[in-house]
């Protein structure tokens, strides 16, 4: 099931950018912090902010797709049906 396929557009995701680019300094800051033997719990902090970013950013695009995909998609009922089981399925995908 493409969303590409059932809507004219999906919504621009740019804004994210500088923070994937700020978690790929955090992932080398981590990798440089392993190479130096540093501190477990100091690593470990450091893995948390990064995992941290990428929830932001996760949620962030969620957001973006309920208020443009999932709400353009209500115009039809078998548009709706579709994103409604796609929704499940990307929540099934989150719990994990």
């Amino acid at each position: 099931m493409s969303n590409e396929q059932n809507l004219p557009h999906s919504p621009c995701h740019e804004a994210e950018l500088p923070r994937l680019n700020r978690v790929l300094g955090q992932l080398e800051g981590v990798k440089k912090m392993i190479a130096e033997n540093r501190y477990c719990p100091e690593i470990l902090i450091q893995l948390k902010a990064v995992r941290s970013a990428i929830k932001a950013v996760e949620g962030n695009i969620l957001k973006r797709h309920l208020q443009s995909c999932v709400a353009q998609s209500f115009d039809n009922e078998q548009a709706k049906a579709e994103k409604i089981e796609e929704l499940k399925m990307l929540f099934d995908r989150f719990e994990q």
